[in-house]
C-alpha cells in the first residue's frame, strides 16, 4: 500500500510539474513573459489574445501557419498536449 501511494504521488507530481514547464522552453526566445520578439522576427506574444496564442501553436504544428520561424517552431509546438497549448495562452496572452 505504502508503494502504490508513493508511486501515485510521484506519477502526480510528475505530471503536474511537465505541465508547470510548457512554457519554459519559450523561455528562451519570447523572453519570461512573452515580451521579446524570437530572433527579431516573431510577434510579440503578449501582445497577442488567448485565442490567437492557441491559433498559431496549433497553426504551427499542422504546419499551416507561420512566417520565417514556421520550420522551427512547428519543432518546438509538436509535442505540446491541448492543455499545455491552452496552459501557454493563460499565462501569456490577454
Amino acid at each position: 500500500m505504502k508503494k502504490v501511494l508513493i508511486a501515485s504521488a510521484l506519477v502526480l507530481l510528475t505530471s503536474t510539474l511537465a505541465s508547470a514547464d510548457a512554457y519554459q522552453k519559450c523561455v528562451s526566445c519570447h523572453g519570461d513573459a512573452g515580451q521579446k520578439s524570437a530572433l527579431n522576427k516573431s510577434k510579440i506574444i503578449k501582445d497577442m489574445t488567448k485565442a490567437e496564442i492557441v491559433a498559431a501553436i496549433n497553426g504551427y504544428k499542422a504546419g499551416t501557419y507561420g512566417g520565417p520561424m514556421k520550420g522551427l517552431m512547428q519543432g518546438q509546438v509538436k509535442a505540446l498536449t491541448d492543455a499545455e497549448v491552452q496552459e501557454i495562452a493563460n499565462k501569456i496572452g490577454k
